[in-house]
């Protein structure tokens, strides 16, 4: 077996302060279009439109969607964007806003 060294003490000390990463989820429901998904998606998180509509089409057919993955402060205030965004004005039965979660990344 051949010798290995230590980690220097440097990278240890590094390893050990990388916060834990966050996912920002946003949750499926049926009052909004995947056009307001899309605008929202693109104005929030920078995302393009394919990205973006990528994302519509999974929240849609999986009821979820990972839409950003940082650390716990930043997730938190994307939910908050998301929560905060607004009604869907193509849909007059829509209310608000989509829901949104944080939750830990694996």
């Amino acid at each position: 077996m051949a010798y290995q060294a230590p980690a220097p003490i440097q990278e240890v000390r590094e390893q050990q302060q990388t916060p834990p990463m966050w996912n920002v989820v946003l949750l499926n429901d049926d009052d909004h279009t995947y056009d307001y998904v899309i605008e929202m998606l693109m104005k929030l998180f920078l995302k393009s439109a394919d990205e973006a509509y990528r994302n519509a089409v999974e929240v849609d057919m999986a009821g979820r969607t990972i839409v950003m993955t940082c650390d716990r402060e930043a997730a938190e205030f994307a939910r908050d964007q998301i929560h905060g965004f607004g009604a869907d004005w193509r849909l007059p039965r829509c209310k608000g806003s989509m829901s949104a979660i944080v939750e830990p990344a694996q």
